[in-house]
């Protein structure tokens, strides 16, 4: 590839980074859209092996699709709003129960500091823990009352899925559009590069979609016969956060044991609700990541939780949803790139020219 070449690649790649952070406010609906026709387009070409059109396979798809995520927000959404309101009103006696658990604390420990080194340890504990309960009531509020999170909700009911069916549709089109923009002496690489990445996406993307969604489904029921208030709102928080590596298990089990302690006066309650996370995790483990993803990604659990964590320092929610796509296309690229160094000259040497040998002076006459 020429230097004029990567300087056009690299004015691209430049140009579509500070597109998404520009318009990352109004992104939300064309990403869930593209990743929806990503995930339904080998539906519809199964239908159209069978005799479908595109255009029918699309709009089957499309509907069927959309029926079952509105009939989802119907169920859960009026449940899950009437828990936050619920969480947000408990917040102050939360803080005062936390403030008791303070006082037994330093009850305990009278004996062994000073009264300076009580009052200090007092007044540190009991600040932050009222920070944190005052900052997690803010930010639910503000979810709940910020004009940008409706309109975010409404275009991702009206827009959505008039961007998954246009762009299901024209899927196949808009591939060899953009295959037929590689130079062709380029052809044969990128096809096999991006063979390798459209492998790694669906594989994980599918198959981890198919892991959060049913590990907040158990989650969120077993909690909820356990009698844990709130366990619908922790249990689907928790399974949906479950494709960053361990912490959607952890932000949850915290959140349900602590809740936990401060419902239950006996401890065996507070111990099924600890039971169910490690359940969970068995299940996640031994059944639901060998069977749904593998090894598809093949992206390490440290690198994965760094790009989640980039992305949303960058885009915020926006950066959140693309991070594991950018992380694995990169990982694979990375791959690309380190097989060809290393079949490279560059890596094993470049043989060192051979001088010519000298011929021996004809004898003089």
């Amino acid at each position: 590839m020429t230097k004029r070449a990567w300087i056009y690649w690299l004015a691209g790649l430049l140009a579509l980074v500070l597109a998404l952070y520009l318009l990352r406010s109004i992104l939300l609906p064309f990403i869930v859209g593209m990743a929806s026709a990503y995930f339904l387009d080998p539906a519809a070409d199964w239908l159209e092996r069978r005799g479908c059109s595109r255009t029918l396979a699309t709009s089957l798809l499309t509907t069927v699709f959309l029926l079952v995520i509105v009939g989802l927000l119907v169920v859960i959404v009026p449940l899950l709003y009437r828990q936050v309101l619920e969480l947000i009103d408990d917040i102050p006696r939360y803080a005062e129960a936390m403030k008791g658990l303070v006082s037994w604390i330093t009850g305990l420990l009278e004996d062994r500091l000073s009264p300076q080194q009580l009052a200090s340890l007092k007044k540190s504990i009991s600040g932050f823990s009222g920070d944190a309960l005052k900052w997690v009531g803010a930010v639910t509020a503000k979810l709940l009352q910020g004009g940008l999170a409706l309109f975010q909700v409404l275009s991702l009911i009206v827009v959505t899925p008039v961007v998954t069916f246009y762009l299901l549709a024209d899927w196949d089109r808009i591939v060899a559009a953009i295959d037929g923009w590689v130079p062709e002496r380029h052809r044969k690489s990128v096809r096999a590069l991006a063979k390798a990445i459209d492998g790694r996406l669906a594989g994980f993307l599918r198959g981890q979609a198919m892991v959060c969604l049913a590990l907040a489904v158990f989650y969120a029921v077993a909690l909820s016969l356990a009698g844990l208030r709130f366990g619908l709102l922790v249990g689907i928080a928790a399974g949906l956060l479950s494709f960053i590596p361990f912490v959607g298990a952890t932000l949850g089990f915290v959140a349900a044991v602590g809740l936990a302690l401060f419902q239950f006066d006996a401890m065996l309650p507070v111990a099924i609700v600890a039971a169910i996370f490690m359940a969970g995790q068995l299940i996640e483990g031994a059944l639901l990541q060998p069977k749904l993803v593998g090894d598809s990604v093949g992206l390490h659990p440290v690198w994965i939780i760094f790009s989640v964590f980039a992305g949303g320092a960058l885009l915020g929610f926006l950066g959140v949803l693309l991070a594991v796509p950018i992380a694995a296309i990169i990982g694979e690229l990375a791959r690309f790139g380190l097989g060809q160094y290393l079949a490279s000259p560059l890596y094993a040497g470049a043989p060192r020219p051979r001088k010519p040998r000298r011929k021996p002076d004809a004898p003089s006459s």
